[in-house]
């Protein structure tokens, strides 16, 4: 649940996300809000216009229709990539459509796709959706085969990804008019599973680096230890990798101290806590690459100095790996005494190369 961004923190986060924004003349105080609700506000609904060429398409996305009085949308992204804003609050986009789906989104608890639709607008069970989506209506005949050129898809990617990154909002908080309304087809041309892996993937890096098709999925990978164990003095020792919650790229072998294999990169963080680490005493972290079991390679040491009680750090984990190579991370007890590792968890975002 979320109150609607203004006018002016919508215009930044489309800006920030690398979209090419116009204003349409009275955008920001045009909208449907004197007939029913603008919010609480929960995700982003991607429609297609069905026009065709020469269609002043703005203009109908920001008057309507004699049927169907506009704002159509939040926004009409055309085929060039530009991002027109049209309307500040309601508008008449989505439409009634089902209970089911919104807890889906407000929750973002679903798989490849939301649960099936079973309501539309006049049904008994229609939630109203134009008081809790954000519109985009996007510049297609609508046919399913007028092609989406790639200008146009990105910016439709990155508009998408602003509004949820401004609120907070995972990929999930975005959703086709065909999964909100079960007599509607749109978006025709791509599938809104591939989308939303768009979208994850733009959130994934900072505001306005995402690219587009260049620019791979990351993988999730968690791991840590499911024990308590020893760590002796004197030797730089692997960390063993004996938990593992989430290995998408599948490069950590159960019960093994790897983390990433190349060629690859990635980014994130090893959390470790230490017990019986005497105060002002150290043990050193560094990453290391292999080849295969062979030691080849060191990274800048990371030193961890030991505290009253136990001893907590987070360290960085951030590099691009060459192809045949895998990376580990290693401690060095420094204390002279025993030390016990008693926490560690290593999360990394792992982007494959070819």
């Amino acid at each position: 649940m979320a109150d609607p961004l203004t006018a002016a923190q919508l215009v930044a986060a489309l800006k920030d996300e690398g979209c090419t924004v116009d204003e349409v003349g009275g955008w920001r105080t045009h909208n449907r809000n004197h007939k029913g609700p603008w919010g609480p506000v929960h995700g982003v609904m991607v429609h297609h216009t069905v026009t065709g060429p020469g269609a002043d398409v703005v203009g109908l996305i920001y008057d309507g229709r004699p049927d169907l009085p506009g704002p159509l949308a939040t926004g009409c992204i055309t085929k060039d990539g530009t991002v027109h804003l049209t309307g500040n609050g309601r508008a008449n986009h989505a439409g009634g459509g089902d209970g089911d789906v919104l807890a889906a989104v407000i929750g973002e608890s679903y798989g490849d796709y939301p649960p099936p639709t079973h309501e539309h607008d006049g049904s008994a069970g229609a939630v109203d959706g134009n008081a809790r989506f954000y519109g985009w209506e996007c510049e297609n005949k609508g046919d399913g085969k007028d092609p989406w050129p790639r200008v146009q898809y990105v910016a439709m990617v990155r508009a998408t990804a602003a509004v949820c990154r401004a609120h907070g909002w995972g990929h999930r908080s975005a959703i086709g008019h065909l999964e909100w309304s079960d007599w509607k087809p749109d978006p025709r041309g791509f599938d809104m599973k591939d989308f939303r892996r768009d979208v994850a993937a733009c959130l994934a890096l900072p505001a306005g680096q995402w690219e587009g098709e260049d620019d791979p999925m990351p993988q999730y990978v968690n791991l840590g230890i499911d024990r308590p164990y020893r760590l002796t003095p004197g030797t730089w020792d692997s960390i063993e990798l004996t938990r593992e919650w989430t290995d998408e790229t599948g490069d950590h072998s159960s019960g093994g101290s790897v983390f990433a294999r190349g060629p690859a990169r990635f980014t994130g963080s090893v959390g470790l806590r230490f017990d019986g680490l005497p105060a002002g005493a150290v043990v050193q972290v560094r990453m290391s690459e292999f080849q295969g079991s062979e030691h080849r390679a060191d990274h800048p040491v990371h030193e961890i100095v030991g505290t009253e009680g136990g001893t907590f750090a987070v360290v960085p984990l951030t590099k691009r790996l060459a192809s045949g190579r895998n990376m580990r991370v290693r401690l060095l007890n420094q204390a002279g005494v025993p030390v016990t590792v008693s926490s560690v968890v290593l999360t990394v975002l792992v982007w494959k190369e070819t």
